[in-house]
């Protein structure tokens, strides 16, 4: 069992009315109709994930440009450790994945859900 903050909740609902392009992009082009379900804006711990696949434990982050500063990078590897700590695995793709490497993206997220599967 995940836990999650409460107080998180309504800004996970607001973050889902409001999604960046690329996150609808991913959303509406590849994971709402993908097989194993994928669910938006998932609170985990302190944090809300981009995507969070429960049966393969799979963390999905699409990074804009303010996630290579520095300290943005270091919030980036706590999260990460944090999510780390549940058992999850956590992917990160740039935005510009999303609008150049499309394809590459969605396959990557296939293999990892279909190599965690195959453990099962």
């Amino acid at each position: 069992m995940l836990n999650y903050n409460k107080d998180l909740i309504a800004r996970a609902k607001a973050l889902r009315k409001n999604m960046t392009p690329w996150e609808v992009k991913l959303w509406t082009c590849f994971l709402r109709n993908y097989p194993v379900r994928f669910q938006r804006q998932k609170v985990i711990d302190n944090y809300i994930a981009d995507f969070y696949c429960a049966k393969a434990r799979l963390v999905v982050e699409l990074d804009g440009g303010e996630h290579y500063t520095e300290m943005q990078q270091a919030h980036d590897e706590s999260r990460t450790s944090v999510l780390q700590s549940y058992n999850l695995k956590v992917i990160r793709f740039c935005n510009t994945d999303i609008d150049n490497n499309f394809y590459e993206v969605c396959s990557a997220i296939d293999r990892e859900v279909q190599n965690t599967l195959s453990k099962k």
